[in-house]
């Protein structure tokens, strides 16, 4: 790693979803796709526990499974690819999916190319609005029942819906809860230095 580092600021936005959900990300350039799926995770509140892919123009980064030459897929280990090296370029866009099921699409744009901060801890959520969906809600369409169940206390699955997941408040997100999680997990970045005080 060189102390020139960069960072990326990236903006996240949830595909299919009206009013947008979304984030605005500052990392370092050289993470690995792996991390950034980690960071991902983090930022929109997901659980990890589906499968996950980008798509950086024709080509399918994750985690290689044998099956993917019976179906003659080609995907390249997210382990072994630096973000700088596939998205070299302020304006560049790609996809991430997660959850082949529900089919969580995430357009991501590299937004900016800037000077690290000594006095700021990376990775940092800066922005971001709307709560992300629960796990395992079936998707866009699952997701708009969801919280038509969760509105009206008339709604035959109301109950059943506030059993599965509690209360839940779609406009809710807060970028310093983000960063604590992110933080937490990403205890080796460098921590902000502190001013010194003059004796």
């Amino acid at each position: 790693m060189t102390k020139n580092r960069a960072i990326y600021q990236i903006r996240i936005a949830l595909q299919e979803i009206q009013p947008l959900i979304w984030r605005r990300i500052q990392i370092w350039e050289d993470v690995t796709l792996a991390q950034l799926h980690t960071i991902l995770q983090i930022v929109m509140d997901w659980e990890d526990y589906h499968l996950h892919e980008f798509t950086i123009g024709r080509r399918v980064y994750s985690v290689p499974d044998p099956d993917d030459n019976m179906y003659e897929r080609k995907v390249i280990d997210e382990q072994k690819v630096r973000l700088n090296d596939v998205v070299p370029r302020v304006g560049t866009q790609f996809v991430y999916l997660y959850d082949f099921g529900d089919s969580w699409h995430h357009d991501l744009l590299l937004e900016a190319i800037i000077m690290a901060d000594p006095t700021l801890q990376y990775p940092r959520c800066i922005a971001g609005e709307r709560r992300t969906p629960p796990e395992d809600v079936g998707g866009t369409p699952g997701y708009e029942d969801y919280l038509e169940a969760i509105a009206d206390p008339e709604h035959e699955e109301h109950e059943n819906m506030l059993r599965w997941r509690g209360p839940f408040d779609p406009e809710s997100f807060s970028a310093e809860e983000a960063n604590s999680r992110l933080w937490k997990r990403f205890r080796a970045a460098r921590k902000p230095k502190r001013p010194t005080v003059p004796a």
